[in-house]
Protein backbone atom coordinates (compact mmCIF):
# COMPACT_ATOMS: atom_id res chain seq x y z
CA UNK A 1 0.00 0.00 0.00
CA UNK A 2 1.60 3.21 -1.49
CA UNK A 3 1.99 6.04 1.03
CA UNK A 4 -0.77 8.15 0.17
CA UNK A 5 -3.11 5.21 -0.04
CA UNK A 6 -2.76 4.54 3.65
CA UNK A 7 -3.38 7.82 4.20
CA UNK A 8 -6.56 7.92 2.25
CA UNK A 9 -7.70 4.53 4.10
CA UNK A 10 -6.64 6.47 7.31
CA UNK A 11 -8.37 9.32 6.52
CA UNK A 12 -11.80 7.29 5.97
CA UNK A 13 -11.46 5.67 8.92
CA UNK A 14 -11.03 8.66 10.78
CA UNK A 15 -14.06 10.50 9.79
CA UNK A 16 -16.04 7.16 10.83
CA UNK A 17 -14.33 6.57 14.26
CA UNK A 18 -17.18 8.77 16.35
CA UNK A 19 -19.91 6.45 15.09
CA UNK A 20 -18.13 3.56 15.49
CA UNK A 21 -16.83 4.49 19.19
CA UNK A 22 -20.45 5.54 20.43
CA UNK A 23 -21.93 2.07 18.58
CA UNK A 24 -18.96 -0.46 20.68
CA UNK A 25 -19.59 1.59 24.01
CA UNK A 26 -23.49 1.42 23.81
CA UNK A 27 -23.09 -2.32 22.99
CA UNK A 28 -20.57 -2.96 25.62
CA UNK A 29 -20.67 -0.22 28.15
CA UNK A 30 -16.73 -0.57 28.41
CA UNK A 31 -14.36 2.02 27.81
CA UNK A 32 -11.51 -0.75 26.73
CA UNK A 33 -13.73 -3.30 25.13
CA UNK A 34 -14.85 -0.43 22.86
CA UNK A 35 -11.38 0.66 22.03
CA UNK A 36 -10.37 -2.81 21.32
CA UNK A 37 -12.99 -3.44 18.99
CA UNK A 38 -12.90 -0.38 16.98
CA UNK A 39 -8.97 -1.02 17.00
CA UNK A 40 -9.84 -4.70 15.75
CA UNK A 41 -12.16 -2.80 12.57
CA UNK A 42 -9.27 -0.46 11.86
CA UNK A 43 -7.28 -3.44 11.41
CA UNK A 44 -9.73 -5.40 9.53
CA UNK A 45 -10.43 -1.99 7.40
CA UNK A 46 -6.76 -1.69 6.39
CA UNK A 47 -6.31 -5.04 5.31
CA UNK A 48 -9.91 -4.85 3.40
CA UNK A 49 -9.99 -4.81 -0.64
CA UNK A 50 -11.13 -0.75 -0.54
CA UNK A 51 -12.36 -1.09 -4.10
CA UNK A 52 -14.96 -3.24 -3.08
CA UNK A 53 -16.79 -1.06 -0.61
CA UNK A 54 -19.24 1.17 -1.93
CA UNK A 55 -20.21 2.79 1.50
CA UNK A 56 -17.10 2.58 3.89
CA UNK A 57 -19.51 3.73 7.16
CA UNK A 58 -21.72 1.21 6.45
CA UNK A 59 -19.04 -1.47 5.99
CA UNK A 60 -17.47 -0.19 9.22
CA UNK A 61 -20.13 0.06 11.19
CA UNK A 62 -20.96 -3.98 10.20
CA UNK A 63 -17.45 -4.69 11.26
CA UNK A 64 -17.58 -3.00 14.76
CA UNK A 65 -21.15 -4.23 15.44
CA UNK A 66 -20.56 -7.75 14.46
CA UNK A 67 -17.02 -7.65 16.85
CA UNK A 68 -18.95 -5.45 19.69
CA UNK A 69 -21.64 -8.65 19.89
CA UNK A 70 -18.73 -11.65 19.74
CA UNK A 71 -17.28 -9.32 22.79
CA UNK A 72 -20.82 -9.17 24.54
CA UNK A 73 -21.55 -12.34 24.38
CA UNK A 74 -17.98 -13.33 26.32
CA UNK A 75 -18.26 -10.58 28.47
CA UNK A 76 -22.17 -11.47 29.78
CA UNK A 77 -20.83 -15.32 31.03
CA UNK A 78 -18.49 -13.28 33.20
CA UNK A 79 -20.85 -10.50 34.01
CA UNK A 80 -23.25 -13.56 35.36
CA UNK A 81 -20.49 -14.41 37.94
CA UNK A 82 -19.77 -10.56 38.78
CA UNK A 83 -19.67 -9.98 42.85
CA UNK A 84 -22.54 -7.76 43.41
CA UNK A 85 -24.16 -4.88 41.47
CA UNK A 86 -22.99 -4.34 38.03
CA UNK A 87 -22.73 -0.76 36.41
CA UNK A 88 -21.36 0.26 33.50
CA UNK A 89 -17.96 1.65 32.85
CA UNK A 90 -18.08 5.65 32.91
CA UNK A 91 -17.85 7.62 29.66
CA UNK A 92 -16.58 11.09 29.72
CA UNK A 93 -18.83 12.79 27.40
CA UNK A 94 -18.79 15.93 24.77
CA UNK A 95 -21.49 15.10 22.02
CA UNK A 96 -18.94 15.44 18.83
CA UNK A 97 -21.43 16.64 16.11
CA UNK A 98 -19.15 14.16 14.10
CA UNK A 99 -20.91 11.04 16.34
CA UNK A 100 -24.25 12.78 14.87
CA UNK A 101 -25.74 11.19 11.87
CA UNK A 102 -27.02 12.71 8.78
CA UNK A 103 -30.90 11.95 10.66
CA UNK A 104 -29.64 13.23 13.56
CA UNK A 105 -28.69 16.92 14.02
CA UNK A 106 -31.98 18.64 15.56
CA UNK A 107 -31.67 19.23 19.68
CA UNK A 108 -34.42 16.50 20.65
CA UNK A 109 -32.24 13.58 17.98
CA UNK A 110 -28.87 14.97 20.51
CA UNK A 111 -30.81 14.16 23.47
CA UNK A 112 -32.09 11.11 22.07
CA UNK A 113 -27.99 10.74 21.98
CA UNK A 114 -27.41 11.47 24.87
CA UNK A 115 -30.10 9.45 26.57
CA UNK A 116 -28.67 6.27 25.20
CA UNK A 117 -24.82 6.89 26.83
CA UNK A 118 -26.75 7.28 30.35
CA UNK A 119 -25.81 4.84 33.03
CA UNK A 120 -29.44 3.78 33.70
CA UNK A 121 -29.84 3.32 29.66
CA UNK A 122 -27.01 1.37 29.62
CA UNK A 123 -28.24 -0.61 32.98
CA UNK A 124 -30.90 -1.40 30.79
CA UNK A 125 -29.81 -2.46 27.81
CA UNK A 126 -27.76 -5.43 29.61
CA UNK A 127 -30.82 -7.22 29.60
CA UNK A 128 -31.50 -7.34 26.19
CA UNK A 129 -29.48 -10.38 23.59
CA UNK A 130 -27.02 -9.07 22.18
CA UNK A 131 -28.67 -9.09 18.72
CA UNK A 132 -31.45 -7.12 20.68
CA UNK A 133 -29.05 -4.74 22.10
CA UNK A 134 -27.41 -4.29 18.44
CA UNK A 135 -30.57 -3.54 16.66
CA UNK A 136 -31.66 -0.87 19.49
CA UNK A 137 -28.41 0.90 19.50
CA UNK A 138 -28.40 1.32 15.62
CA UNK A 139 -31.47 2.13 15.43
CA UNK A 140 -32.62 3.88 18.34
CA UNK A 141 -29.57 5.82 19.25
CA UNK A 142 -27.65 6.45 15.19
CA UNK A 143 -30.96 6.06 13.49
CA UNK A 144 -29.94 3.47 10.57
CA UNK A 145 -32.66 1.94 8.56
CA UNK A 146 -33.83 -1.36 8.68
CA UNK A 147 -32.35 -2.40 5.97
CA UNK A 148 -29.01 -1.59 7.09
CA UNK A 149 -29.25 -3.23 9.61
CA UNK A 150 -30.43 -6.66 8.58
CA UNK A 151 -27.74 -6.60 6.07
CA UNK A 152 -24.93 -5.58 9.46
CA UNK A 153 -26.66 -9.03 11.57
CA UNK A 154 -27.06 -11.08 8.72
CA UNK A 155 -31.18 -11.07 8.84
CA UNK A 156 -34.52 -10.65 7.46
CA UNK A 157 -35.29 -7.01 7.58
CA UNK A 158 -38.61 -8.78 9.03
CA UNK A 159 -36.62 -10.32 11.56
CA UNK A 160 -34.88 -7.23 12.42
CA UNK A 161 -38.13 -5.51 13.15
CA UNK A 162 -39.34 -8.47 15.28
CA UNK A 163 -36.06 -7.75 17.53
CA UNK A 164 -36.53 -3.80 17.53
CA UNK A 165 -40.01 -4.27 18.41
CA UNK A 166 -38.89 -6.64 21.26
CA UNK A 167 -35.96 -4.75 22.48
CA UNK A 168 -38.14 -1.25 22.57
CA UNK A 169 -40.73 -2.95 24.62
CA UNK A 170 -38.34 -4.08 26.99
CA UNK A 171 -36.63 -0.96 27.33
CA UNK A 172 -39.97 0.55 27.57
CA UNK A 173 -41.15 -1.42 30.65
CA UNK A 174 -37.69 -0.80 32.39
CA UNK A 175 -36.80 2.44 31.84
CA UNK A 176 -37.08 4.59 34.49
CA UNK A 177 -38.78 8.36 33.42
CA UNK A 178 -35.79 10.64 34.47
CA UNK A 179 -35.56 14.14 33.77
CA UNK A 180 -32.67 15.42 31.27
CA UNK A 181 -32.61 19.08 32.52
CA UNK A 182 -28.94 19.39 32.41
CA UNK A 183 -28.76 22.65 35.34
CA UNK A 184 -31.26 20.46 37.67
CA UNK A 185 -28.97 17.79 37.39
CA UNK A 186 -25.87 19.66 38.06
CA UNK A 187 -27.49 21.68 40.79
CA UNK A 188 -28.65 18.60 42.84
CA UNK A 189 -25.30 17.10 41.82
CA UNK A 190 -23.31 20.10 43.65
CA UNK A 191 -25.82 20.06 46.64
CA UNK A 192 -25.62 16.19 46.82
CA UNK A 193 -21.66 16.19 46.62
CA UNK A 194 -21.38 19.24 49.33
CA UNK A 195 -24.11 17.54 51.71
CA UNK A 196 -22.16 14.22 51.34
CA UNK A 197 -18.72 15.67 51.85
CA UNK A 198 -20.35 17.64 55.34
CA UNK A 199 -22.26 14.73 56.55
CA UNK A 200 -25.27 16.54 56.32
CA UNK A 201 -27.76 14.09 56.86
CA UNK A 202 -30.99 16.46 56.61
CA UNK A 203 -29.21 18.01 53.46
CA UNK A 204 -29.18 14.70 51.90
CA UNK A 205 -32.23 13.76 52.71
CA UNK A 206 -33.73 16.76 51.21
CA UNK A 207 -32.14 16.25 47.41
CA UNK A 208 -32.54 12.19 47.76
CA UNK A 209 -36.48 10.84 46.78
CA UNK A 210 -37.74 8.64 49.28
CA UNK A 211 -37.62 5.85 47.80
CA UNK A 212 -34.55 6.31 46.32
CA UNK A 213 -31.64 3.87 45.29
CA UNK A 214 -27.99 3.40 45.89
CA UNK A 215 -26.43 1.37 43.12
CA UNK A 216 -22.55 0.36 43.98
CA UNK A 217 -20.02 -1.30 41.72
CA UNK A 218 -16.28 -2.04 42.88
CA UNK A 219 -14.11 -4.87 43.13
CA UNK A 220 -10.35 -5.48 43.43
CA UNK A 221 -10.21 -4.74 47.61
CA UNK A 222 -12.54 -1.41 46.85
CA UNK A 223 -14.66 -1.04 49.52
CA UNK A 224 -18.67 -0.44 48.43
CA UNK A 225 -21.88 -1.68 49.45
CA UNK A 226 -22.45 -4.91 47.40
CA UNK A 227 -26.37 -4.74 47.96
CA UNK A 228 -28.42 -1.99 46.46
CA UNK A 229 -29.11 0.43 49.43
CA UNK A 230 -32.83 1.66 48.86
CA UNK A 231 -34.86 4.35 51.28
CA UNK A 232 -33.39 8.32 51.64
CA UNK A 233 -32.61 7.98 55.47
CA UNK A 234 -30.48 4.30 54.84
CA UNK A 235 -28.62 6.45 52.12
CA UNK A 236 -28.32 9.45 53.55
CA UNK A 237 -26.61 7.85 56.74
CA UNK A 238 -24.46 5.92 54.70
CA UNK A 239 -22.96 8.84 52.68
CA UNK A 240 -22.95 10.76 55.81
CA UNK A 241 -20.75 8.47 57.31
CA UNK A 242 -18.30 8.12 54.55
CA UNK A 243 -18.14 11.42 53.04
CA UNK A 244 -16.36 13.39 56.06
CA UNK A 245 -13.66 10.94 56.17
CA UNK A 246 -12.63 11.52 52.82
CA UNK A 247 -13.12 15.58 53.18
CA UNK A 248 -10.98 15.87 56.41
CA UNK A 249 -7.83 14.02 54.28
CA UNK A 250 -6.23 16.56 52.27
CA UNK A 251 -5.19 13.71 49.72
CA UNK A 252 -8.34 13.99 48.45
CA UNK A 253 -10.48 15.96 46.08
CA UNK A 254 -13.68 16.53 44.31
CA UNK A 255 -14.69 17.77 41.20
CA UNK A 256 -17.63 17.85 38.98
CA UNK A 257 -17.44 17.15 35.15
CA UNK A 258 -19.57 15.22 32.46
CA UNK A 259 -20.21 11.71 32.37
CA UNK A 260 -22.52 9.20 30.31
CA UNK A 261 -24.49 12.97 28.97
CA UNK A 262 -24.80 14.43 32.60
CA UNK A 263 -22.96 15.93 35.49
CA UNK A 264 -20.99 13.90 38.06
CA UNK A 265 -19.14 13.85 40.94
CA UNK A 266 -15.37 12.39 40.51
CA UNK A 267 -13.45 11.57 44.14
CA UNK A 268 -9.83 11.65 43.77
CA UNK A 269 -7.09 10.16 45.86
CA UNK A 270 -3.85 11.51 45.44
CA UNK A 271 -4.50 12.73 42.32
CA UNK A 272 -6.13 9.34 41.23
CA UNK A 273 -9.54 8.68 40.83
CA UNK A 274 -10.97 6.99 43.37
CA UNK A 275 -15.05 7.38 43.31
CA UNK A 276 -17.64 8.51 40.60
CA UNK A 277 -21.08 9.30 41.60
CA UNK A 278 -23.76 9.79 39.34
CA UNK A 279 -27.02 10.55 39.90
CA UNK A 280 -30.72 10.18 37.96
CA UNK A 281 -33.18 12.79 38.57
CA UNK A 282 -37.20 13.36 38.23
CA UNK A 283 -39.78 15.10 40.13
CA UNK A 284 -37.14 17.52 41.37
CA UNK A 285 -35.22 14.94 43.40
CA UNK A 286 -32.26 12.40 42.95
CA UNK A 287 -34.18 9.46 42.76
CA UNK A 288 -30.66 6.74 41.60
CA UNK A 289 -27.21 7.20 43.14
CA UNK A 290 -24.76 5.43 41.12
CA UNK A 291 -21.54 4.73 43.25
CA UNK A 292 -18.97 3.34 40.71
CA UNK A 293 -15.66 2.14 42.88
CA UNK A 294 -14.14 -0.57 40.85
CA UNK A 295 -10.80 0.86 39.77
CA UNK A 296 -10.85 -0.79 36.75
CA UNK A 297 -13.14 1.38 35.47
CA UNK A 298 -12.18 4.62 36.69
CA UNK A 299 -7.98 4.02 35.63
CA UNK A 300 -9.44 5.90 31.92
CA UNK A 301 -10.49 9.19 34.60
CA UNK A 302 -6.65 9.37 35.45
CA UNK A 303 -5.48 12.80 34.10
CA UNK A 304 -2.88 12.96 36.88
CA UNK A 305 0.18 12.13 33.94
CA UNK A 306 1.21 9.08 35.98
Amino acid sequence: MTADLTAAVTEVFEEHRPVLDGVAYRMLGRVADAEDVVQEAWLRWSAADHAQVREPRGYLVRITTRLAIDRLRQAQSRRESYVGSWLPEPLVTDLDPAAVTAQQQDGADRVVLSESVSLAMLVVLESLSPLERAVFVLREAFGFPYAEIAETLERSEAAVRQLAGRARRHVAERRPRFEVDPKLRRDLTERFLKAAVEGDVQGLVSVLAPDVRMVSDSADGAKAPRRVILGSGKVSRFLAAVGPQGAQDPAFGFRLLELNGGPAALVTYDGRPDVVFSVDVADGVIQTVYLIRNPGKLAHLDDSGE
